[in-house]
């Protein structure tokens, strides 16, 4: 059986593609040498009706721009340490302003236990961590019901520490966990038009884990993850100062299946969160809500420089309310990646959409959800330099 040994830091420093060199800083095995890899990505959205990611889309937008930076580097054995600079501009969100995206110490003791600390990407689903490696993947957006772009900056990292491993199990195949335990960064902004302002914001933890099962039937991958949090938060609203505790729980079922060139995906998802306040007149606390996610997904590499895909995604934000354009995302996507050589891709990616869930109020005019337009369509064209 061929390890796919998925540690996904090894997979972000490589971009998965495996053609990509680094480059090295320093002579090979010194002490001041670093392995370096790097990439630029430059997009634009087409909507046909109603604003989405970014500020006038139906008119076009350049603001899905990406650009990061990271360095890897052993110190002993087993021992190793890395971090990524990233800087991104996504409609009202990122403005280039750069941050550590990742960074982390290692500790590689065997392959069926291993240790890492700092900010480290959360396991979460098949592909959460690749959702800032454009290289790693073929579609522009990965399903958004499962692995929302929007909300990447507090669920692609969390800060703490992480259990891992991998053990062969023989004629039964293999099994990798991974358990993680501390806090995420959120930003505290709030988008134009809200009636409140927010002065603290804080995640006082967040706990998870994903066991990936390697079955005996060559290619074939199971799973499950399990998170969660909860979200902290003091409001102003007319002067007056709320406080707000939202705690959530997260669980997504995973299958893949790579064979002859085509890789098999599928993925179902809910989510449940509830909230309460110290001000039950100005913000009511809200009864369990669970949503309602899941895609599925066939890629297929034609050729070394030529991989398209399709995939349908389905969102419903209150899975006890279907009803309304407000309470559901159907999308139909299909992708075409085309590596022009081993630095250099392009992408081409049409939705269908049906339903505004995944619409945001503030990019389009403060409009209720109910009121855009119910089927519409998103255009993406997006390259990628890196090595």
């Amino acid at each position: 059986m061929i390890r796919r040994l998925s540690w996904v830091l090894a997979a972000t420093s490589i971009l998965v593609t495996g053609r990509a060199r680094a480059a090295e800083v320093g002579q090979e095995g010194d002490l001041a040498s670093v392995e370096v890899h790097a990439f630029v990505s430059q997009g634009f959205i087409l909507t046909s009706s109603n604003n989405y990611l970014a500020d006038n889309t139906t008119h076009g937008s350049f603001q899905y721009s990406e650009i990061g930076i990271n360095f890897t580097k052993p110190i002993v054995d087993k021992l190793r340490l890395g971090l990524q600079l990233f800087a991104q501009d996504l409609g009202p969100t990122g403005n280039y302003n750069a941050q550590v995206d990742w960074f982390y110490l290692d500790y590689h003791w065997q392959d069926w236990l291993a240790f890492r600390t700092g900010r480290v990407k959360i396991p979460f689903g098949l592909y959460n961590e690749i959702n800032d490696v454009d290289a790693a993947r073929v579609p522009v957006l990965l399903p958004q019901s499962v692995y929302p772009i929007a909300n990447v900056n507090y669920l692609l990292a969390q800060t703490g520490a992480e259990l891992y491993g991998y053990l062969g199990l023989g004629g039964a195949g293999a099994i990798e966990y991974r358990g993680y335990a501390g806090t995420i960064l959120v930003d505290t902004l709030i988008p134009p038009g809200t009636p409140y302002q927010v002065t603290d914001l804080n995640v006082p933890y967040v706990v998870g884990g994903r066991l990936l099962w390697e079955t005996p039937l060559q290619g074939l991958r199971v799973g499950g993850s399990l998170q969660a949090l909860r979200i902290d938060a003091t409001l102003v609203a007319n002067a007056m100062p709320v406080s707000i505790r939202i705690p959530a729980l997260l669980w997504v079922a995973s299958a893949e299946y790579s064979v002859h060139n085509f890789v098999f995906s599928s993925e179902y998802s809910q989510w449940y969160l509830k909230s309460d306040s110290t001000d039950a007149a100005l913000f009511p606390a809200s009864p369990l809500i669970t949503s309602e996610r899941g895609y599925a997904m066939v890629t297929y590499r034609a050729a070394p420089w030529l991989q398209p895909g399709v995939y349908y995604s389905l969102l419903f934000p209150n899975a006890s309310d279907r009803s309304g354009r407000a309470n559901m995302q159907h999308d139909f996507a299909t992708t075409v990646r085309f590596d022009l050589n081993s630095h250099w891709l392009v992408k081409l990616e049409g939705h269908y959409m049906s339903g505004t869930a995944g619409l945001t109020s503030s990019l389009n005019d403060n409009a209720p959800l109910s009121t855009l337009e119910r089927n519409w369509g998103v255009f993406l064209v997006k390259t990628t330099a890196y090595f």
